[in-house]
């Protein structure tokens, strides 16, 4: 990787709640992150259509899948719903499987509470499955779920910001590595 250059990364809450704990994370991971990492947060996956391999490609999962493209890693970070993936994420990745967007993308997983394990190792199956590379060593779980603490309370929490910052400098080696 050239030094000086920046590592883009994409983020993406699998909640559709405007006050949502798991968006909430994502917006601290990116206070937090190491230096010579960005993370945008993309808040577009309810505007996503259905997913239907029959429809020509329409813009907006274009745009979607070109920020992907470009990303040199991405972060998910999920609640479950009856013990499984959000249907509005599913059809975002869905909207993946066919093309190269995901075949090796380094991809960390986080999530705001410790009873989403199911929801999360269905998660890592679908990732797998598209040739994603899941950074197991920098997903972290939390148990943040209920507290209504703001990006800013995660970050300036010492125990919460540690374990988001040593998660987010391995996902950021992770992706050096896989860029080398």
């Amino acid at each position: 990787m050239k030094r000086g250059s920046v590592i883009k990364v994409i983020a993406i809450a699998g909640s559709l709640r405007k006050v949502s704990t798991n968006k909430t994370l994502l917006k601290a991971a990116g206070l937090l992150a190491p230096e010579g990492m960005e993370i945008t947060l993309y808040d577009g996956i309810g505007q996503l259509p259905h997913f239907n391999p029959d429809l020509e490609t329409p813009d907006s999962v274009k745009a979607f899948q070109n920020q992907i493209k470009t990303a040199d890693g991405l972060i998910i970070s999920s609640p479950k719903y009856a013990h499984g993936v959000p249907g509005t994420l599913k059809n975002a990745l869905d909207w993946l499987v066919g093309s190269s967007e995901m075949v090796d993308k380094p991809v960390a997983l986080l999530s705001a509470s410790t009873r989403s394990q199911i929801a999360q190792e269905s998660l890592v199956e679908i990732l797998k499955t598209m040739s994603a590379h899941v950074v197991s060593e920098a997903s972290v779980d939390f148990d943040i779920l209920g507290q209504n603490k703001t990006k800013t309370d995660i970050a300036r929490d010492p125990v919460l910001s540690n374990r988001l910052k040593m998660g987010l400098g391995r996902f950021k080696e992770a992706i050096e590595a896989v860029k080398r």
